[in-house]
């Protein structure tokens, strides 16, 4: 069974590399600044200990203030996993760094989220719709979808 690490365990490390990247870090998860979660991302993949090699899923939530972005990380090395959350506060033209580069599993989760939520993953290869026609107008899993 994989142990799931604290974001409070964590949340201090990621502060002392990256200071300012942590908005918020409780028993469950860790929520980091948007403009800090590449490079977040980056030291959970690449630091010694954390190893988290394999993002297990990707899903986004509309909260009509902001949209908030949820990763499950795992350690296959470590047997760990964590919870890791970022937001968009803008509605019009939301927009996230792509951890296609970090791990490949992101592609066709990134493009589901840009499909169905609207949030743009900067940096993806490939951003396009995958379930709906390049012509279908707006986000249908939006809570403001009409």
């Amino acid at each position: 069974m994989t142990l799931a690490f604290s974001g409070e365990e964590i949340a201090s490390q990621v502060e002392e590399h990256l200071p300012g990247s942590i908005v918020d870090s409780s028993q469950d998860s860790l929520v980091v600044n948007s403009e800090s979660w590449l490079a977040v991302a980056t030291f959970l993949k690449d630091t010694p200990g954390l190893d988290f090699d394999y993002l297990t899923s990707i899903t986004a939530v509309d909260y009509y203030d902001y949209f908030e972005m949820v990763y499950h990380l795992t350690s296959l090395k470590h047997n760990h996993s964590l919870v890791v959350k970022t937001r968009c506060y803008e509605r019009e033209k939301p927009s996230l760094p792509s951890v296609v580069s970090l791990w490949r599993g992101a592609d066709l989760q990134e493009r589901e989220i840009y499909d169905l939520m609207g949030i743009s993953f900067d940096g993806h290869p490939n951003l396009k719709r995958i379930f709906l026609w390049q012509g279908f107008q707006g986000h249908p899993l939006r809570k403001d979808y009409l």
